[in-house]
């Protein structure tokens, strides 16, 4: 059985209304990633993050567009049964349009990003604490709900840095720690229209070498993965269980590292592995990303062995 690693729970194309629980409930340093469509005939939508999946809960944060004439965005929050009302005259949405919201959880405010852009920040009224539920209504078409940095077994919290969010390219990056059993990296991307092919790499720090590259090549439709030591390729990997990448369309990859091998699945479906040909895990220390590719975020967690 096949289990997202904790911390990062995607949910994809969910019918809306949605409601579903934030596991563990909201800390510091998290962050709700939602990717989905303004149609044209939209007049509202509406995230809350609540303390209770009841319909009378309290709710810490409303994150709410309306498109009624006069466009704006609604902010509130609801405890018994007292809202606490702020507004934009405003709205960074287009109706027939993707977009990617982004809510990360600072310790004194909500920081809402729009399209990779800072929209607003929302004082918490209600410790965040208390919010163990997300919900989603209205006329939104959603395509991905990302809860990043939470749902750790028994209370379990890594201290480990937050996502990297619209990172520029070509991106080179520490990996925390280097790369250890266990270990899962998690990358949310598009590939751009006209994409030749894009690389993940895996390195050994101060040197060329690396450990693992994983290529998607979009228009010869196969994902090549290999390795390069002392200035040399080594044998190509190329059998896959599906080809997942299309023009136009966001993914999901998620790299876990084995005892054995890397296991890569893609929009959370499992396509390949890869045995390991550099033993030395805790020396493959950055993550390259290279050529046609837009990134959303990049993410480190620790699953735990029960996840492998």
């Amino acid at each position: 059985m096949i289990v997202a690693p904790p911390g990062y729970q995607p949910v994809y194309n969910p019918s809306i209304p949605h409601v579903r629980p934030i596991y563990g409930g909201l800390k510091s340093g998290m962050s709700i990633y939602v990717q989905g469509m303004i149609p044209q005939n939209i007049t509202l939508f509406i995230l809350n993050l609540k303390c209770g999946e009841a319909e009378g809960s309290d709710i810490a944060f409303t994150f709410n567009p309306r498109f009624d004439g006069v466009d704006k965005v609604v902010f509130n929050s609801r405890q018994d049964g007292k809202w606490q009302e702020e507004k934009t005259e405003c709205t960074p949405f287009k109706k027939n349009n993707a977009f990617e919201l982004v809510i990360i959880v600072n310790q004194e405010e909500y920081q809402v990003l729009v399209n990779g852009k800072e929209f607003y920040k929302f004082k918490h009224s209600i410790p965040v604490e208390k919010v163990c539920a997300l919900q989603i209504g209205g006329d939104v078409s959603i395509q991905t709900i990302n809860v990043i940095g939470g749902g750790y077994p028994g209370g379990i919290q890594p201290t480990i840095p937050g996502p990297v969010y619209n990172a520029a390219m070509p991106f080179s990056g520490k990996i925390p720690g280097g790369m250890s059993f266990n270990r899962t990296i998690i990358i949310r991307g598009k590939v751009p229209l006209k994409a030749n092919r894009f690389l993940v790499s895996l390195l050994v720090g101060g040197t060329k070498d690396i450990a693992f590259c994983f290529n998607p090549r979009i228009q010869e439709r196969v994902v090549v993965r290999n390795s390069f030591f002392a200035g040399a390729w080594g044998q190509e990997e190329r059998q896959v269980s599906l080809y997942p990448f299309q023009e136009g369309q966001y993914f999901d990859v998620t790299i876990r590292c084995g005892n054995q091998r890397y296991k890569v699945f893609v929009n959370g479906q499992h396509i390949c592995d890869y045995n390991h040909r550099y033993a030395n895990l805790s020396q493959i220390d950055t993550l390259e990303l290279t050529e046609d590719l837009e990134v959303s975020y990049v993410y480190y967690t620790f699953p735990l062995n029960m996840y492998m």
